[in-house]
């Protein structure tokens, strides 16, 4: 993994995409419709591992796939893109990050970004819905409410203790891109809700709605025109 100073990282994020630069393979930019389209997978909702012996509610909305990706073991989607280079195709339509959350402390700051996942149906046509309509309840079985998702960036990690001025964006350590609650600031998007809600309300996918495990699908990222 590269490793570079603080104020050098901060610099290469900040500067996004330059012109005529494409976007790494797997991320998509269209500047015209102001959106980030990510090649995924619709993920295993049960991880083929002894230290996973259960099915964990979701938390998060895209993941690396397992065993890289920190949260696979409860995701609705796994992608093989770099974090920092979904970053660097946001900023390059404009926005500039925020701030992530993580446990009971500040909300998470940033501009919004809608967050839709698209696919094939059967009869050959193409859905494209709000990823929270393909979420839901355990208890209730109803679909998540609209929420809202913030473009906050990843926190930066030092990865050697003993070179603490040497960090690297945290996502690329984790693989996680968009957490539902603040359960980690090693992310580029997360939502409104909260840690209390964590507690209280456990996510499934729902099967009615999101094609089968393994099943390629797409993760679109809409900015506010």
């Amino acid at each position: 993994m590269r490793r570079i100073g603080l104020f050098a990282l901060c610099g290469l994020l900040a500067a996004g995409l330059t012109p005529g630069q494409e976007a790494p393979k797997g991320i998509v930019v269209d500047k015209a419709a102001r959106a980030i389209t990510l090649d995924c997978k619709v993920a295993p909702r049960k991880i083929n591992d002894e230290k996973f012996k259960e099915i964990y509610p979701i938390e998060v909305i895209a993941s690396w796939p397992y065993p890289r990706g920190q949260k696979a073991h409860e995701t609705v989607l796994t992608y093989d893109a770099k974090p920092s280079d979904i970053h660097q195709a946001i900023e390059s339509l404009g926005l500039k990050a925020g701030k992530p959350a993580v446990g009971e402390g500040t909300p998470p700051a940033g501009p919004a970004v809608a967050v839709f996942v698209e696919f094939a149906t059967e009869d050959g046509g193409v859905k494209k819905l709000p990823i929270e309509k393909v979420l839901v309840d355990m208890k209730t079985g109803k679909n998540l409410p609209k929420l809202e998702w913030r473009f906050t960036g990843s926190a930066l990690k030092a990865v050697d203790p003993n070179k603490p001025d040497e960090k690297v964006y945290g996502a690329d350590t984790t693989g996680t891109l968009i957490t539902i609650f603040p359960v980690s600031d090693s992310t580029v998007l997360q939502t409104n809700l909260t840690m209390k809600e964590e507690k209280l309300v456990k996510l499934d996918t729902d099967k009615k709605v999101l094609p089968k495990e393994g099943t390629p699908v797409k993760l679109i990222l809409e900015l506010a025109k």
